[in-house]
C-alpha cells in the first residue's frame, strides 16, 4: 500500500513552500552581500583590472551560493514535512 505524503495536503504544501520561499529570500540576501564584499576586497588587493573579471567573479559567487542554498533548501522541505518518511524501499520486504 502507497504511502501518502504530508505535501498531499494543501495547507501543508503551502506552509512548507511559504517557508523554502522565506528561506530563498534570506539566502539570496547573504549572497547579495557576500559578493559585495568578495569584490570589495579584490578591489582593494587587486585594483581594477577589467571589468569582465568582477563580473565572472560575481556569477560564479552568486551561483554556487544560490545552488547550494536552493538544493540544501529542498533537502530541508523534504524532510523537515515528513515527505521522506512516505517513502517506500522496495528492498525493505526482501530483508
Amino acid at each position: 500500500m502507497k504511502k501518502s505524503s504530508p505535501l498531499d495536503d494543501p495547507h501543508k504544501a503551502a506552509h512548507a513552500w511559504a517557508r523554502y520561499r522565506r528561506l530563498m529570500r534570506y539566502m539570496f540576501g547573504v549572497t547579495s552581500a557576500v559578493v559585495i564584499i568578495a569584490l570589495a576586497l579584490l578591489y582593494k588587493q587587486v585594483g581594477m583590472v577589467s571589468v569582465h573579471f568582477f563580473i565572472a567573479t560575481a556569477l560564479g559567487i552568486g551561483f554556487a551560493m544560490l545552488l547550494m542554498s536552493a538544493l540544501m533548501g529542498l533537502v530541508f522541505l523534504s524532510s523537515g514535512t515528513g515527505h521522506d518518511e512516505a517513502v517506500e524501499d522496495p528492498l525493505d520486504d526482501e530483508r
